[in-house]
């Protein structure tokens, strides 16, 4: 008998399965790239971080609903499935009838199921529209600031990445590729929804056998694997550079000004502020050199070279996490611009290769199947990163996008998929913030943080324990996910959740609408089919081969139609044109945002005043041993550890000053907070910067102390929660200045993956 196949976010993979457990995996047999990741699979079903049981915090169940200081730091008592649906259901009646749906703040992150159907997201929407509504959060951690300036810029979010510049187009036709960020394919690994195929690394490769050059901007040499032409600049300066290149460009009669004219507006107000017409700072290379460190002769040369060659421009999503983020993607975007060759085959602007696999792969010509969530009545909202301002500062108003908001009171948190001690920054305050709500219910199949701070915690399945389907819009495979293994011990499936809570609260009925999850599969997979104009087999047939290929759009250049025809294909900004000066925008008389791309000097960098107390610059950028924090305890995860700590990568010269050698155990700190890591010393990262990815599973020294160091290496006890700007109101988590030194006391134990205390277990 063939082993099963199933699906993750970072590939699909044949299960060996032993005991209730997956034993081996074996990739995909069409994926030519698979990735590493698959190895922490082994061992997750049964790892002894699982919840097994329904349970409530010992205080909240002793005390009833309210503020406290003991989220994180109490016992829990094990609980019926009965008994927990009978006190969820009531406390969220109360929290409806008492404060209204406006109180209850939906705060889930999809990346927890690569299922259509079994997604907590969608799960979690679906019942709290049903329920009378919820406060929900706009956007994402890792897309944040591009989400709401990339609109305003080019009319569109999405299709920057579903409908970029595909692959074989740039091996064919593109001779230079600028990368600001670099190109990481580690990053490569991961979609949203599944994938099937990995093919950054073979396309790098024919690209370069090909002739292409690589220019690479990052503080880090390896965030493009391979050869390429690497400048190191100071973190945070990559607007500077772009702006230097632009001056070039603008001065030697390099800029393309037909392309300016007809496809773009306010270039002539931007190229102002470029010259030093308005502020009396001309933005020339040697300008730049002064802020960022690459030599103003590069400079130049570059900007040559790319008005010379078939060139793109990318930008990776790390840099719009960083205070002032929204001018990066569009400063690469004017840039572009500015060389006229945006919509021409292997020319123009790229936003997110390295940072996804989804960037660069053909979209399908079709939907998917979706579990329809509703309408959610509630119309009130924040940007995903603002959690603690909302728990903390209930009543207070905020800019956001050119409206003017204010923050509800929030009493309950639902929170299922997604764990925001790995996505949120500064998690002093978001500790803080979380005491203060009156109850917090987390969905989870493991102990997390977010578990581990919650009052009503509910045992789910993995996406491995149930049938599913799963596909990505650029990925040309529906893949069925069948069941591998039984729930672990009392775990239940998110629907099975809440469709026992909704038949407590009185619309059982209109959540499942009389179906099981097998034949709500079916239903939405006959629905879909229905919509399609090409034919495909039956759900059984699907289900029984375990696969379906579906048709792509192939040769994709962004913006190629509108290139062609300006007019018929007009972007969807108010020109519709691309808004180098946004006249909206500039309305808004924002500080921190101005209405055309600008440099903003960042709070947290080298050059300023911050460094003298903390003279290294962190990039927290996102690991190569896991998705985000997903299974930590697994194998390659936990390979990756020094002295069972997250790694921190530091270049030689940094660890000879501070007496530091390999596999030291580090204090990381700041003003804001502390964690220990484990050291590797490296010469592949820029003189005064250090690299420690986030997703280590927070672990407090004193789990009492919202302060505490953190045990494990996360290294958001550090980061500033403030936004982008108040255009965006984005996450600011990749950057942050830090000092370093060798930690010499008592090793304090890793309790990451060890479950609570469970009275009644």
């Amino acid at each position: 008998m063939p082993a099963p196949v199933s699906l993750t976010h970072w590939g699909a993979f044949a299960a060996d399965m032993r005991d209730g457990d997956i034993y081996a995996v074996r990739p995909f047999e069409g994926d030519g790239d698979p990735s590493p990741l698959l190895g922490n699979l082994p061992g997750s079903l049964r790892h002894h971080s699982r919840i097994a049981t329904p349970a409530v915090r010992r205080g909240w169940l002793r005390d009833g609903p309210g503020p406290t200081t003991r989220r994180g730091d109490d016992e829990f008592v094990a609980v019926t499935w009965d008994q927990l649906t009978e006190l969820l259901a009531d406390e969220l009646r109360r929290v409806i009838e008492t404060h209204g749906n406006e109180a209850i703040f939906g705060g889930s992150y999809g990346w927890s199921s690569a299922g259509r159907f079994h997604h907590a997201q969608s799960q979690v929407h679906r019942f709290l529209n049903l329920l009378g509504g919820y406060t929900f959060s706009r956007h994402s951690y890792s897309l944040g600031a591009t989400g709401v300036i990339m609109p305003r810029v080019v009319g569109t979010h999405d299709d920057l990445f579903k409908r970029s510049t595909a692959w074989d187009v740039i091996v064919e036709h593109t001779e230079l590729l600028v990368r600001f960020g670099g190109l990481a394919l580690k990053n490569t690994a991961i979609n949203h929804g599944g994938t099937t195929a990995h093919p950054a690394r073979d396309a790098l490769r024919r690209y370069r056998a090909r002739g292409g050059e690589i220019v690479s901007f990052s503080p880090l040499r390896d965030d493009v694997d391979g050869e390429c032409e690497w400048f190191a600049p100071v973190p945070g300066t990559d607007v500077a550079i772009m702006l230097a290149l632009a001056y070039v460009l603008a001065t030697e009669g390099l800029a393309d000004r037909d392309f300016l004219a007809t496809y773009c507006t306010g270039y002539e107000r931007f190229e102002r502020y470029l010259l030093g017409a308005d502020d009396g700072v001309p933005k020339t290379p040697r300008w730049a050199t002064a802020i960022s460190g690459i030599p103003a002769d590069d400079l130049v040369r570059l900007a040559r070279r790319m008005s010379q060659h078939r060139t793109i421009v990318t930008v990776s999503w790390s840099l719009q996490r960083a205070r002032h983020g929204e001018q990066a993607p569009w400063m690469g975007l004017t840039l572009a611009a500015m060389l006229g060759q945006i919509g021409i085959a292997g020319g123009g602007f790229g936003h997110g290769y390295g940072s996804m696999n989804e960037p660069g792969l053909p979209p399908l010509r079709t939907g998917l199947p979706r579990l329809p969530q509703g309408i959610n009545p509630v119309r009130t909202f924040i940007p995903v990163a603002a959690i603690s301002d909302l728990l903390l500062r209930p009543g207070e108003p905020f800019d956001y996008n050119g409206q003017r908001l204010v923050f509800p009171d929030i009493r309950l948190v639902y929170w299922a998929g997604g764990n925001p001690f790995h996505h949120h920054q500064n998690i002093p305050r978001l500790r803080r913030a979380l005491g203060r709500v009156d109850t917090l219910v987390v969905h989870e199949p493991y102990w997390t943080a977010m578990a581990k701070h919650a009052d009503i915690v509910v045992p789910s399945t993995t996406s491995f324990e149930r049938d599913d389907y799963s596909g990505s819009r650029n990925d040309p495979m529906l893949m069925a996910m069948p069941k591998l293994a039984e729930p672990f011990a009392q775990s239940r499936d998110d629907y099975a959740t809440f469709a026992a809570l909704a038949d407590r609260l009185g619309f059982g009925g209109q959540f499942t609408e009389s179906r099981t999850p097998r034949q709500w599969l079916a239903h939405l997979y006959e629905k879909w089919a229905a919509e399609l104009d090409f034919a495909i087999p039956t759900f059984e047939n699907f289900w029984r081969r375990g696969r379906l290929r579906l048709p792509v759009e192939e040769g994709l250049t962004l913006l190629a139609d509108f290139r062609a025809d300006p007019v018929t294909h007009r972007l969807g900004t108010p020109s519709g044109l691309i808004e180098i000066f946004s006249a909206d925008i500039d309305g808004f008389d924002y500080a921190d945002c101005a209405g055309h791309p600008k440099w903003f000097e960042p709070a947290e960098w080298l050059g300023g005043p911050r460094a003298a107390d903390y003279p290294l610059h962190l990039l927290a950028n996102q690991p190569a041993s896991r998705l985000h924090g997903q299974l930590d305890g697994g194998a390659v995860s936990q390979k990756s550890k020094v002295q069972g700590r997250e790694p921190i990568r530091m270049h030689p010269r940094d660890a000879a000053a501070r007496s530091l050698v390999d596999d030291d155990v580090v204090r990381v700190f700041n003003d804001r907070g502390a964690c220990l890591a484990g050291l590797v010393i490296d010469d592949r990262l820029r003189p005064d910067v250090v690299q420690l990815s986030t997703g280590a599973w927070f672990d407090p020294v004193d789990p009492a102390d919202p302060d505490s160091m953190c045990a494990h290496g996360n290294p958001n006890v550090l980061t500033d929660d403030v936004g982008t700007s108040s255009l965006a109101h984005g996450c600011t988590g990749a950057h942050v200045l830090v000092q370093v030194e060798k930690y010499t006391g008592d090793l304090p134990p890793v309790r990451a993956h060890e479950p609570p205390v469970i009275d009644g277990l």
